[in-house]
């Protein structure tokens, strides 16, 4: 797989998406959990999805148990706690691994294209970040503790436009 338009997943309700669907979009893709210190980021996250996405921008939520079990539910209290909380629109997947043998097939690439610090492929934590261009190639990865809101600049450069004033 060269582009992260060559994967599939699964969305929320199950059904399976190619990522191709959004070929020629920018891609912000993270693993999500609803128990985590870092949950409110969804907010902020749907706040870059509701200014960046009639230019272009696609945020894809993966939900992800591997830390600290912080994300038990099944699919449709996932998506409920999302919509009822944070009023998340953007695309939610189906829950997945993105460390281990059974990581899910772009958390493998995505780690491979982006190392994170000191070169290590794991992803840490909930809320990790990857940022793909338009190509299908990853420009950047984020660690949790960046915010969605911090990420706007480079988000600007990968749509080729200026940032909205609410996106920042």
């Amino acid at each position: 797989m060269t582009s992260a338009f060559d994967f599939e997943a699964r969305d929320i309700a199950g059904q399976p998406v190619s990522l191709g669907t959004w070929r020629g979009r920018v891609l912000l893709i993270v693993n999500t959990a609803s128990q985590c210190g870092f949950t409110p980021q969804y907010e902020g996250l749907e706040r870059l999805w509701q200014s960046y996405r009639d230019r272009g921008l696609v945020v894809l939520g993966f939900p992800c148990n591997q830390f600290g079990r912080q994300e038990p539910g099944d699919e449709p209290q996932i998506a409920s706690f999302c919509q009822l909380n944070y009023g998340v629109s953007f695309p939610m997947m189906s829950k997945v691994e993105v460390n281990g043998p059974q990581a899910h097939p772009l958390y493998r690439w995505l780690t491979e294209e982006a190392p994170g610090v000191l070169g290590t492929r794991a992803i840490k934590w909930n809320f990790t970040k990857f940022l793909v261009g338009r190509d299908g190639r990853v420009i950047r990865r984020y660690a949790p503790t960046d915010t969605p809101a911090s990420l706007a600049a480079d988000i600007e450069r990968a749509l080729g436009e200026p940032a909205p004033a609410d996106a920042r």
